[in-house]
């Protein structure tokens, strides 16, 4: 009798265990799984400020938004041929712990537009394509094709030539089949797809965005948008 007890003692403790086992699994795969969606950092990745000379927004305008917005605290200034906006937006939000601003530029070349972020340096000007793509690998930082088939500030097919970091797939600023185009050009190229609001206006931040498997950090961000770990947002409630 006592050796049935002993048993059947075992049988259950058996069975206790591998509930717990199988609970301890679902805990750790719920965590894991939080813990990888709540590292999806929202990011517009394509804006302007008045030093662009195209552009109305101010450097406290844009701080003022990020600030204000409940989901969106990280951008790349990107100005045309200049990362004065950049250096005084980032220092308007030097007082917000939680608003990150990425340093970069949108170059101008004579086949079309190139933004480069996470260097704070300005690339030669004029410069080819070919150059800023260089230029901005020498830097570890990250190339972009921004509305790629946007008549005359688009590099079109000559993107083709180049070694990008990834193609901006979405831009509200153009139009829908230009979209779908640019989206085609960064599959054939196995490039990561990104959207951003291009905005010129403070309204416009935000209409689309990209969000990335990183933490809030500009060397993390950069990692993650050269390992693909992106998608692309859009956002026309933003307005």
């Amino acid at each position: 009798m006592i050796q049935i007890y002993r048993v059947n003692f075992w049988l259950f403790f058996g069975s206790v265990v591998g509930v717990v086992c199988e609970i301890n699994a679902y805990i750790f795969s719920f965590v894991y799984f939080w813990q990888k969606v709540s590292r999806m950092l929202c990011v517009d990745l394509h804006v302007h400020t008045l030093y662009s000379g195209d552009a109305l927004i101010t450097p406290k305008q844009l701080v003022d938004a990020l600030h204000a917005n409940s989901f969106l605290k990280t951008v790349a200034v990107t100005d045309h041929n200049t990362l004065e906006g950049y250096r005084f937006v980032s220092k308007l939000a030097t007082v917000y712990d939680d608003i990150l601003i990425i340093p970069g530029i949108e170059a101008v070349t004579p086949h079309g537009e190139i933004i480069i972020i996470g260097t704070e340096e300005r690339p030669p000007f004029p410069s080819m394509p070919e150059k800023l793509v260089e230029f901005a690998e020498q830097r570890n930082a990250v190339t972009i094709i921004p509305h790629p088939y946007r008549p005359f500030s688009g590099l079109g097919d000559y993107t083709k030539r180049l070694s990008p970091t990834a193609i901006e797939v979405y831009n509200p600023g153009s139009m829908a089949i230009q979209n779908r185009m640019a989206e085609q050009l960064a599959r054939e190229m196995g490039l990561p797809q990104i959207a951003s609001s291009d905005a010129h206006s403070i309204n416009e931040l935000g209409t689309a965005y990209t969000k990335i498997n990183a933490i809030q950090d500009i060397d993390e961000i950069l990692k993650a948008i050269k390992n693909g770990q992106v998608q692309p947002v859009q956002n026309p409630t933003a307005h």
